[in-house]
């Protein structure tokens, strides 16, 4: 694999989507792969990450969040992830590892562009501010359509933020923003079908990364599913 983003020795992969997408499973999951050839993996989320941003995730998505302003919210996630690229993805990155994180700048354009219709210009501006032009050098969005999503957030465990309670048409918005980034940079991104089983789900990530060079393409598999990229 050669450098990542910025010249740094490491590779940053972003999973990306909407709530009930199957991020932190997969996340989870990937991780342990990785792993498994040796490599140093940095598993992180957003917003979170750090002790500062976990307290921002605590007033992002507590039950008392329900009144925070959109341009409130945009700002306190833009600066968890500042804390976050400075303080756990650089340094990982600098050092040659793997970091692979549950969101990133992307989600911040799917839901409060997207989903609460925040100008675009102002809220890239103080993305690049927190990144200082920190991309992934790939990001996987699992694609799921909103009502499997709601299906899947009303049966999982703990009581639902208040991004969870937004209107389908919210969730709608939040999708198709998604899929508007995958298809402008399709070097950049993979999207995946994730309304399917589990296995067919982790087979398209390993073969998204191995199409990249990120992975060995090897791996003791089931019979392989169907690619479910979306031609991105």
């Amino acid at each position: 694999m050669t450098e990542g983003t910025d010249g740094l020795p490491g590779v940053f992969i972003a999973l990306e989507g909407g709530d009930g997408s199957g991020k932190t499973t997969i996340a989870a999951w990937l991780a342990e792969a990785a792993r498994e050839s040796g490599r140093e993996v940095v598993l992180s989320r957003e917003p979170g990450g750090t002790a500062l941003g976990e307290q921002i995730r605590k007033l992002l998505l507590g039950q008392q969040s329900g009144s925070i302003r959109p341009e409130t919210e945009v700002l306190l996630f833009t600066a968890g992830r500042a804390q976050h690229v400075g303080e756990v993805i650089r340094p990982a990155l600098a050092r040659g590892a793997m970091v692979i994180s549950d969101r990133f700048t992307a989600s911040t354009i799917a839901y409060q562009c997207g989903g609460r219709g925040l100008p675009i210009e102002p809220v890239m501006a103080t993305q690049l501010l927190a990144t200082a032009g920190l991309e992934p050098d790939l990001t996987l969005l699992l694609d799921v359509p909103a009502d499997v999503a709601a299906i899947r957030r009303e049966i999982r465990p703990g009581a639902p933020n208040h991004l969870d309670r937004e209107r389908h048409a919210f969730h709608d918005r939040v999708r198709a923003a998604y899929r508007s980034l995958a298809a402008a940079d399709p070097r950049r991104w993979r999207v995946i079908d994730a309304a399917r089983c589990l296995t067919c789900v982790q087979h398209d990530v390993w073969n998204a990364l191995a199409t990249a060079g990120i992975v060995a393409r090897p791996r003791a598999e089931a019979t392989p599913a169907p690619t479910a990229d979306g031609g991105a």
